[in-house]
Formats: C-alpha cells, structure tokens, sequence
C-alpha cells in the first residue's frame, strides 16, 4: 500500500519510539518465588518496536525515553547500545541515591511452560519516564529539522501517568505537523488504567490521541477498552481466530477514524503457554482486509514481545511500499520466529523473516 513515507534521504532516522524501557528479569525455566538468578535483559512495548526494525531490518531507529543516573540505567542503555538503538534522546536524571522520588523500572517475567502460563510482574512506579513532560525534548527540532519517517508508541507508555499520556499526545501531534507516519499500539492493559480512571480515563485519552494516528494496533479488546466501540450480537467468548467479529468492528473503527490507513493485530489461541495457534489480520483503506498465514500448533519458549515483533515487521513492510498481504505475513512471521528464543527483543535476521513468510520451513540450514 502506498502510505505518503518521507524518503530516508530526508530524514536521519527512519523509525522512533516513544515510551519506557524496563530491565526484564527472568528465571529461565525456574520460578520467579523461587529463583537463585536471573537473566537480564531490555524491553518495553513501544521500544521493542523501535529494535526490531534495527536489528532485524536493519533501519535507523531510536528512542526517546527517560532513566535514573545511576548503575540500572546504564545498564539499560548498555543493552539498547548492543540493540543498535540511537540513545541520543535518553534524558537522564539524577538519583537521589535511594529511589524514593525517581527510580527505574524492573520487570520479573517468567515464560510458562505448557499449563503454566506466562507471568510478568512489573515494577514500575515512580519511573523516570512516567514522569517526563513534553517540555523536556524538543520534537520540532526531532521531527522538523532532524527528520523522522515513522513515530511508534502505544497505550501501555499513555497509561504510566496523567504527564505520559499528555506527552504521547504531544509527540503525536508534533509528528503529524511535520509529515512523519504515526502508529500507535493500544494494547490495553486494565492494570495499568484501573487507579488512574479506568477504561474511561483510557478512552479519553486513546480517543484524542487516535485523531493523530495513521497506523492503529489493535485487538477487540483493545477497541472496546480504549476506543469504546462495541459490534452487537457478537459472542465475546469467540476464539480469537474467528475474525468476523474483528472485521465487523474495524468497519465502525475506520469509519470513525478517516484518518486510520491501516490497522492490524495478531490472532492467537492459546492451547498451553508453549503451544499457540498463530496468525494476524491487517486492513488498508486501500486494499481492504488480509490475512496472514495461519500457523497452527505454534511452539513457543518466550510468547513476551511477540506482538511487538509483529508490529515492527508490519511497520517494516508498510514502510517499504509492500501490500497490505506482504506486510502482515512480514509481521506475523516475525512474531512467530521472535517467540522462538528468550527475552522480549528479537534476535531474527531479515533473511529468515522474509524466508517464513515466503512459505520457508524449519528444515536445518547448511
């Protein structure tokens, strides 16, 4: 689909996030009650965006969030430095050596396996993200004169505090004024929204950060939680993968939203925390409805950051002109392949995308 993409010679970056960046503890195999050790790693819903364009299509990306002074937060970035994520728009701020105003947030996660599901346990309040304005960045200078081609943030960052959903709507708005391609993940999240107003706080500001939105993410849940918008006579214990009722609503979506080009979510049926029916589904105003291919039976080590994988290989294929169809097997492939290996980021080259998503099996490579 042809989406109006500022060319990479215009701009310095061709992709940014907005939002926080948490450091991921995880148990392995073991329990987070009863773990000896864990394993560090980076992630965060919109930034895991923002890395997978870099590291497995190779675009020039970075993100603007915001972490304590101190060892974590260095230990943050030195993990988006290895993820080739442009840290020039990190703000910094000093810790008052304890954690009492200003901290950085953790994350304990733990995969599941078979009938024990995934588990994350976040631990995130008073974050220095959560509590950044739109004063402490300039995003003329970031979108007008720098340049940017596509902005990516979502629900889970506007959620965090009344100051971080008034900076999404600023970076949105500052995006659009200077012809930069906005999506926006609404992955609603009810704990996150319920001391702050629940979902009608979340519809407020979903609805007005919405109007600024070119590329919108999304499940049924979501459009209902965030957006409020219901389809009538829908039986709400439907698997995930009957998609008459995701097409029923996306019509009432699009024609609410005119500025909405595209729209796309993953389909999953969870058998076991290891065994998924896999698959997405993805709208153009252009080109109408496509499915990607469904992958039954899906096995998974890690199901965290898939959806974000897919996000960033359907960004991927939009930003670079593909058809709607091309771009959403780009993303289900994607997610399908990062929920491979452990951790939120992807570790899945462009090669092996384009392979899964062309039809390649899982035969050994020699």
């Amino acid at each position: 689909m042809s989406l109006n993409v500022k060319s990479a010679d215009q701009c310095r970056y061709d992709a940014i996030s907005l939002g926080e960046v948490m450091l991921r503890l995880d148990p392995g195999e073991g329990r987070i009650r009863t773990a000896r050790q864990f394993t560090a790693w980076e992630g965060g819903g919109e930034y895991n965006v923002a890395r997978g364009l870099r590291r497995c299509f190779g675009l020039r990306t970075g993100v603007v969030t915001a972490l304590v002074d101190n060892e974590v937060g260095r230990l943050v970035e030195d993990f988006i430095l290895q993820g080739g994520v442009d840290t020039g728009f990190i703000k910094w701020v000093a810790s008052d050596g304890i954690g009492r105003t200003v901290r950085n947030g953790l994350n304990f996660t733990e995969r599941g396996f078979g009938v024990r599901g995934a588990v994350g346990i976040s631990d995130r309040g008073n974050t220095a993200i959560s509590q950044a304005t739109a004063e402490d960045w300039d995003f003329d200078h970031l979108f007008g004169e720098l340049g940017v081609r596509w902005l990516h943030t979502g629900g889970i960052f506007a959620a965090l505090s009344e100051s971080s959903a008034d900076l999404a709507l600023a970076a949105v708005t500052a995006a659009r004024k200077h012809g930069t391609i906005v999506s926006y993940d609404l992955n609603y999240r009810p704990s996150l929204w319920q001391s702050i107003g629940g979902e009608a706080r979340a519809q407020e500001v979903n609805r007005e950060i919405a109007k600024h939105v070119d590329v919108m993410i999304g499940n049924e849940e979501d459009f209902t939680a965030s957006l409020g918008f219901e389809v009538e006579g829908v039986d709400e214990n439907l698997s995930d993968l009957d998609t008459a009722s995701f097409r029923a609503m996306i019509a009432q979506v699009a024609e609410s939203y005119p500025n909405f080009q595209a729209i796309g979510n993953t389909l999953r049926t969870v058998h076991s925390a290891s065994d998924n029916d896999w698959g997405a589904i993805a709208w153009s105003r252009e080109e109408g409805f496509a499915e990607a291919t469904h992958r039954k039976h899906l096995e998974i080590l890690d199901r965290v950051g898939g959806g974000d994988s897919f996000a960033s290989g359907l960004i991927y294929g939009l930003m670079t002109g593909e058809p709607i169809q091309t771009a959403v097997e780009y993303g289900a492939a994607h997610g399908a392949l990062a929920m491979t290996t452990p951790g939120d980021t992807t570790m899945v080259t462009k090669a092996e995308v384009l392979k899964l998503a062309g039809g390649g099996s899982a035969r050994v490579q020699r």
